[in-house]
């Protein structure tokens, strides 16, 4: 359906000819490799700002807090507004280069945005791995913004339109997996360069260009989604990439539903406007805001981005904490199966519920046991027991994130926009969540050196409030045709009063209804 204006099945009930081809699975496998731009770079920084000889040549000031007396506080060892630019300066620059990913994909296809986010990312990671000074650094990590900005517009949209309904989760949440994949990469490659004699993290930074490489290669290998070539006109080309990917030659019924959402989307001269103004767009105007301001406000870039960090200002030593950022990547990659396995299985609301009530518990608990070592001074020392507890709940914690709130995230919103206003609302999903990535990678460190073990219970707080926001007005989107969205919104106590009546019109003239 597009903008609530009609049904793309007269039965209603989302039963298109064709299954689950070889062709599609690994068409969305190498698209989904797009997420290991972001997963490289959001696992990478984190152990490179721990690096000790990338400290004292950058950032020397960060180098001489950590030497000093034992008496000084452990919450502040890095409290530094210049060394988490260096690290947010990426998510500022993606939040930015989304708008403009945003016309790209529309006018031009998801496979150019693709193509544009690895170059962008290519030249970002060569940029660092050669730098000499802050200025170069910080120029570099704008640069692999902009890739991330248009990987993260273009291929969870190309992604959800080119899987079959009924497996879309599963395909969709591959982008996940390709972020985990990165980040666990990262751990590794941070680990092993930690151990060279020098130089070791413009080894860490500049390997940023291998899936920079893969993402260029795949834009050119992979064919457009047939919404992309409807959106141009190309109507015999998107006919026959139908036939490819759903493995039939009768495809008449998806394929007039996908002109009808077309043309329908033709008549949407103004996209941006539309989605902010109109009431029928309301629901994924709401969800492409409010779920990426939530997932970044469980808390899991400080985890993801400053684990080393963060492990360092608990007392773990350098080895130790690097090894700890690989176990929890590990539990991320292992976890994040399962939400492939569920998603599609057991729909998206119980996953997203029970993975906030995991993370409020393991909040709560590791916040109480840093607050009886450490307490408000920041003054003592993790016995080992102790700390093992800690890494055990922030695995629990990492695990109920990933097969929750990370690949939901980018799931939902990228499945409930109708064609005409998709692109604006994947680039509002995006530019949301790169913002208060921003604001968590520039402020974290100062946050914990001010609130302490309190900001665990901050995060915990949050967490609570996400869950009863999806609880209450997240309807069921499981199995449902991307383009039939508008039959769940109208269905819903809450929602219903945004959705027109001919919203939800099939085309046997008959009302469907479905149970949410």
């Amino acid at each position: 359906m597009a903008g609530g204006a009609f049904v793309s099945e007269g039965s209603g009930g989302g039963s298109y000819e064709g299954g689950v081809t070889g062709f599609v699975i690994m068409t969305c496998i190498v698209a989904a490799m797009g997420g290991l731009l972001f997963g490289y770079d959001l696992g990478i920084s984190g152990g490179v700002t721990s690096m000790e000889e990338f400290l004292s040549k950058f950032f020397p000031e960060v180098d001489r807090q950590m030497h000093k007396a034992k008496g000084e506080t452990a919450y502040c060892k890095f409290d530094n507004q210049l060394l988490q630019l260096f690290t947010s300066s990426l998510y500022l620059a993606a939040l930015v280069s989304s708008f403009a990913a945003s016309a790209v994909t529309r006018k031009h296809g998801r496979k150019i945005s693709m193509f544009v986010g690895g170059v962008a990312f290519l030249i970002g990671a060569l940029f660092n791995a050669f730098a000499t000074n802050v200025a170069m650094l910080i120029i570099g990590r704008l640069l692999l913004g902009v890739g991330v900005g248009f990987a993260n517009q273009s291929t969870p949209v190309y992604l959800s339109e080119m899987a079959p309904a009924k497996i879309r989760g599963a395909l969709n949440i591959g982008f996940q997996m390709a972020i985990t994949i990165g980040i666990l990469i990262a751990n590794l490659i941070n680990y092993g360069t930690s151990q060279m004699a020098k130089n070791g993290w413009r080894v860490s930074l500049g390997l940023a260009a291998v899936p920079a490489i893969v993402m260029v290669i795949g834009s050119f290998v992979l064919p457009d989604t047939p919404n992309s070539m409807l959106e141009r006109g190309k109507y015999e080309q998107a006919r026959e990439m139908l036939q490819k990917i759903r493995g039939a030659d009768n495809v008449d019924e998806e394929f007039q539903d996908l002109c009808d959402a077309c043309e329908a989307a033709k008549k949407v001269e103004h996209p941006w406007k539309n989605i902010f103004q109109e009431a029928k767009y309301r629901p994924a105007l709401v969800f492409c805001s409010m779920i990426p301001f939530f997932q970044q406000f469980t808390g899991i870039n400080v985890i993801m981005f400053y684990a080393p960090v963060l492990f360092k200002t608990l007392g773990f030593a350098d080895d130790a904490s690097l090894i700890s950022a690989v176990i929890t990547g590990v539990v991320n990659v292992v976890s994040t199966l399962v939400s492939i396995y569920a998603v599609d299985r057991y729909g998206r609301r119980i996953l997203f519920l029970e993975g906030g009530i995991q993370m409020i518990i393991c909040q709560i608990i590791v916040g109480s046991l840093i607050g009886a070592k450490f307490g408000t001074t920041g003054s003592g020392t993790l016995t080992p027991a102790t700390a093992d507890w800690v890494l055990a709940f922030i695995c629990i914690y990492v695990a109920g994130f990933a097969w929750s709130w990370g690949p939901l995230g980018w799931l939902v919103p990228s499945e409930i926009c109708p064609l005409e206003v998709r692109p604006a609302g994947q680039a509002i999903n995006v530019s949301v969540n790169m913002f208060f990535t921003f604001l968590i990678g520039q402020f974290f460190l100062t946050m914990l050196c001010h609130m302490k073990f309190g900001l665990f219970y901050f995060f915990g707080g949050m967490v609570l409030i996400m869950t009863i926001f999806i609880y209450f007005l997240l309807p069921e989107t499981r199995g449902v045709p991307i383009e039939e969205m508008g039959r769940v919104w109208k269905a819903h106590p809450f929602w219903k009063r945004y959705i027109p009546d001919d919203a939800v019109i099939g085309g046997s003239g008959e009302t469907y209804v479905k149970e949410v």
